[in-house]
């Protein structure tokens, strides 16, 4: 080694590497420095690839990152319990990193529904309150209603004239009336003696609407005009669920609506007159009233509510006796004094131009009334009763009427009631006058002889409904509703309502022979006043001429 390397040659070759390193780094310098000293915009221009290489970097590692993630996770299967922890872990986290302003939302939210809530419990307790103080007020407008009317009927009643009355009956009729506001009179049928005038203001010296009464003016015309037929009770050539009997009994509006229209306004006009409506009665007391009839209305409610008609209690109770007197219209008077009461004398006021027997026609639905149909509560059926219902509102009021004659084959007494009040029904005036006729009872006296089956051959039937719920509400009078339908028998058998009924007919006519009661006969022979062309009186005539 030491013949093939010399050791001067092998320092002179160390020398050589390290001149030459030495002159390389002496190019590098060089070359740097003048690297350095290039423009600014090269600068500039670098900066921004830097930053965009740098940012594809960082992203290229996040994508790195989670692809590896998911490689991881995809090798792994989580179990149930990890998954349920899961979720409920990432819905705590979900609430706990909801908004405060969701949650103040939520409590903004629920106060309004609880101030809402609040206000709707407030209108409903403040409406509650309202509707019972509009209740009370209703009740307190009522009880003074009726007390005025009451007041006004007891101050009434303490003023009327009594002298001559029959002061025994006039306490029965104020007994009857009691609490109610109205007017009663009671007069002998036959005779015209009136017995007493309760309340003689209303009775007498002021007029009311008559409801279904008139309904006994329509049927007598409607047969003397040929619109009824006589026999059957059928309007002719209308069809109706009812015949005249029981449209009497039932007080059915539309019957005598229809029977009405055939046969025209001044056909009711006239024959109201005839029975004493639309002029005074002639009773011996002052400031009596006309009334009035419906001249120019022909509504169809003039011939069933008597609309656009006025009467008192006592054209009632001179229509009702003219009826079962065969037409003859007494002259009402009261006995002034003892003399009087001893010699009364029968006056005749007029005469209903119409045969008897179309008269008295309406008989059997007078006595169906008051056995079976609007006046048969309380009503004592052995004392034959006869009489006419009628409802309706007049005056600002609710009024019931009832016009009577008892008994039925020679009637001693007629009775007329008018009641006002917000509960008064016909039902209500009917009672009334039962509870009149029960005190005179003793005086009635009966015979086995009865118009309706005799004269006509139609015996009314007496019809029961099945049960007594039922039975009440079949009672209710007709004109409360004003189409007039009613729970009131049909003749077929069965009610407006479908019920069944049970019809129990009347007993067979008895073969005794007819004993008359005297009971009426007045004491001396009937005189009639007539006028010479003098107006001057004279006591020879038939009847009294105007």
């Amino acid at each position: 080694m030491k013949l093939m390397f010399p050791k001067h040659f092998f320092v002179g070759s160390l020398l050589t590497v390290i001149v030459l390193t030495l002159a390389f780094s002496a190019s590098t310098s060089a070359q740097s420095k003048k690297t350095a000293k290039k423009p600014d915009t090269k600068k500039a221009a670098t900066k921004p690839t830097v930053k965009k290489n740098e940012k594809q970097a960082k992203d290229a590692k996040k994508v790195s990152g989670k692809a590896k993630t998911t490689a991881k996770d995809s090798k792994r299967t989580p179990s149930k319990k990890e998954t349920a922890k899961d979720k409920k872990a990432k819905l705590d986290t979900k609430a706990k990193s909801e908004p405060k302003k969701s949650k103040a939302e939520a409590r903004k939210a629920e106060v309004e529904r609880k101030r809402k809530e609040s206000e709707r419990r407030a209108a409903a307790l403040a409406e509650a309150r309202r509707r019972e103080q509009a209740r009370r007020e209703a009740i307190a407008r009522r009880i003074a209603y009726e007390r005025s009317f009451r007041n006004e009927t007891v101050a009434n009643i303490a003023a009327d004239k009594t002298e001559g009355e029959d002061l025994t009956i006039r306490q029965v009729a104020i007994n009857a009336l009691g609490s109610r506001a109205g007017s009663v009179v009671v007069m002998e049928a036959q005779t015209g003696k009136v017995l007493t005038v309760v309340n003689q203001n209303w009775a007498v010296r002021s007029s009311i609407r008559p409801c279904s009464t008139i309904k006994l003016v329509t049927g007598a015309a409607g047969l003397n005009e040929g619109v009824i037929d006589k026999e059957t009770g059928a309007v002719k050539n209308t069809a109706t669920r009812r015949k005249l009997d029981d449209a009497l009994a039932h007080s059915d509006n539309p019957y005598f609506q229809r029977a009405g229209v055939l046969m025209g306004n001044q056909k009711l006009v006239e024959y109201g007159r005839q029975f004493g409506l639309g002029e005074q009665t002639g009773i011996n007391l002052e400031g009596e009233t006309p009334g009035r009839l419906p001249v120019s209305n022909s509504n169809p409610r003039i011939y069933s509510h008597g609309d656009d008609t006025e009467v008192s209690t006592i054209q009632l109770a001179v229509m009702a006796a003219a009826m079962t007197n065969g037409g003859k219209r007494v002259l009402p008077r009261i006995p002034r004094n003892e003399i009087e009461k001893a010699q009364f004398q029968t006056f005749y006021k007029g005469k209903v131009e119409l045969p008897q027997q179309n008269v008295r026609r309406v008989i059997p639905g007078m006595m169906g009334a008051a056995e079976y149909g609007t006046a048969r509560r309380n009503m004592n059926q052995s004392l034959g009763v006869a009489g006419k219902t009628g409802s309706c509102i007049d005056k600002g009021s609710w009024v019931g009427l009832f016009t009577s004659v008892a008994p039925i084959e020679q009637p001693k007494y007629a009775v007329a009631v008018i009641t006002r009040g917000p509960s008064e029904r016909g039902r209500n005036a009917a009672a009334i006058a039962a509870q009149i006729y029960n005190a005179l009872s003793p005086q009635i006296v009966r015979t086995d002889r009865n118009l309706a089956q005799t004269e006509f051959k139609i015996a009314p039937k007496n019809a029961i409904i099945n049960t007594t719920a039922v039975a009440d509400v079949a009672d209710e009078d007709e004109d409360e509703a004003e189409a007039g339908e009613t729970n009131a028998v049909d003749m077929t058998g069965v009610d407006t309502a479908g019920r069944n009924v049970i019809v129990i007919p009347n007993a067979p006519k008895s073969s005794k022979t007819v004993v008359k009661t005297t009971s009426s006969k007045p004491v001396l022979p009937p005189v009639v006043i007539t006028y010479n062309k003098d107006q001057k009186a004279t006591r020879n005539g038939p009847v009294i001429k105007p």
